[in-house]
């Protein structure tokens, strides 16, 4: 069994990994070939519209060279990279026609990989489509040339309007790009959303800059350490997304060698953990947690009983009722495993407060800390319920395994009192659908009452040890 890294961090490690060297996968051609084709068409488009006059060359020049040299200082996300362009952009926008303004950025892409040519061998095809990044270039292209106003002509309510089409094309052009290349949702490409904000951020003194280009040249330079500042931020960023990533391994071998251990120290013990793993990622996805509660709830699945390694085997494999002294010795697995796992620190101590609840109860009456209802944490709740069926649902040292229209009767009669009404219906649709039966009809009728009027049972699997 393997603990995988949530799809942000695997979409993460990607990013990281790729290299400008890399040969582009069948998809990325593709996508290039077409961003590519469509860019072209609509530069030749916007030609037509505002056919371009004179201009100065030596502004155009720099802010192009200022351009490429924002295009290296690359801030890595999950799901690529943003460059601080808008630093340059702005003034090539003000230096240029509009017609022009896409072509000088599209030549700004191939001119930025002149450092890696000298580095070492770059493919043709990636070197030739990366003009096609240059999609955010055409929104405010298209206002000045509809228009048919120069961006130095232009008034503030236009140049707001050229931002908002900046934004506007770009998103939808990495929206299409990502969802084809990287086959990411959209709820994951909006959380990277932030970088429109920073682009936003960045326009004001690009701004200032491009006002006095026309009047001195040299304007589009001063923005180059400003560039190299941000260089220093983009690249100690790299290397603690290159550190939490190895950080996030690190915890994930961790998590794999106390499993093993737990396995190791008791056979049925580990692969009970093991079991109960898948079933409750099976629950957790049907109510719809978020990636780091999916996270912690993994971690503490495989976990929840690494604590016994500190409790005595003859308490563990005892075949008969325990007593008094040995009931509490074994409840102190709970406590103990979240101490282990706060030692390991990160979010693991996050994963221990799940492992050390997870022998609460719904009504209150559970251990170490008698928490009830919802103030237990909900991955401890869809545990408690995992943990409960197959621990039913398994042979025990002080009993056979129980069948699964008991287990079900079991469970649904706990429903309420010792587990969560809601994750005991989940996981019953859930092990009804792998039996190839129906959801039992009076567990859906128990779920709709709350604690208050549900008996108090006295569960089998409950009279003399815990359900793990």
């Amino acid at each position: 069994m393997s603990i995988q890294p949530s799809q942000e961090e695997q979409l993460l490690e990607d990013t990281l990994l790729r290299r400008e060297g890399a040969r582009l996968s069948t998809r990325e051609q593709v996508s290039g070939a077409v961003s590519l084709t469509a860019f072209a068409a609509v530069t030749a488009a916007l030609w037509q519209i505002s056919p371009p006059g004179s201009f100065a060359v030596l502004p155009a020049v720099l802010c192009v060279l200022v351009l490429a040299l924002s295009i290296r200082v690359r801030f890595f996300t999950p799901l690529g990279f943003t460059v601080p362009s808008q630093l340059a952009f702005v003034p090539l926008v003000f230096a240029l026609p509009p017609a022009i303004v896409p072509i000088a950025v599209a030549s700004a892409f191939p001119i930025a990989t002149i450092p890696t040519l000298f580095r070492g061998r770059i493919p043709l095809g990636r070197l030739v489509l990366q003009s096609g990044n240059a999609w955010f270039s055409i929104g405010p292209a298209a206002v000045f040339a509809i228009a048919h106003v120069s961006a130095d002509q232009a008034s503030p309510a236009l140049l707001l309007a050229a931002l908002g089409a900046q934004f506007l094309v770009d998103s939808a052009a990495a929206a299409w790009t990502i969802s084809v290349t990287r086959e990411a949702s959209f709820s994951q490409q909006l959380r990277d959303s932030w970088i429109y904000a920073v682009d936003a951020a960045l326009t004001p003194p690009a701004l200032v800059c491009a006002q006095t280009l026309h009047r001195t040249p040299l304007a589009a330079v001063a923005l180059v350490p400003l560039l190299g500042l941000l260089a220093v931020f983009a690249h100690e960023r790299q290397k603690r997304l290159e550190s939490m990533l190895e950080l996030s391994n690190a915890y994930r071998g961790t998590a794999l060698v106390l499993g093993d251990v737990v396995e190791a120290d008791d056979g049925y013990t580990g692969q009970h953990c093991k079991s109960v793993v898948g079933l409750a990622l099976d629950v957790a996805t049907e109510l719809e947690l978020d990636a780091a509660e999916l996270r912690n709830l993994e971690f503490a699945a495989l976990l929840h009983d690494v604590g016994k390694i500190a409790i005595p085997k003859e308490i563990i494999n005892k075949t008969g009722k325990l007593d008094s002294h040995e009931w509490e010795v074994i409840k102190t697995h709970t406590v103990e495993g979240q101490k282990m796992l706060d030692r390991v620190g990160g979010f693991m101590r996050e994963v221990g407060l799940i492992v050390r609840s997870h022998h609460e109860r719904w009504d209150g009456a559970g251990y170490p800390d008698r928490l009830a209802g919802e103030t237990i944490p909900v991955a401890a709740r869809i545990v408690s319920c995992c943990d409960t069926w197959n621990a039913m649902r398994t042979d025990r040292p002080y009993r056979r395994a129980l069948s699964y229209a008991a287990a079900a009767a079991e469970l649904a009669n706990a429903s309420g009192t010792q587990l969560d009404p809601t994750v005991v219906e989940v996981l019953l649709r859930i092990v009804a659908v792998e039996e190839g039966l129906r959801e039992p009809a009076p567990a859906t009728d128990r779920f709709s009452r709350g604690a208050a009027d549900a008996p108090q049972p006295r569960l089998a699997y409950d009279s003399a040890r815990p359900a793990c």
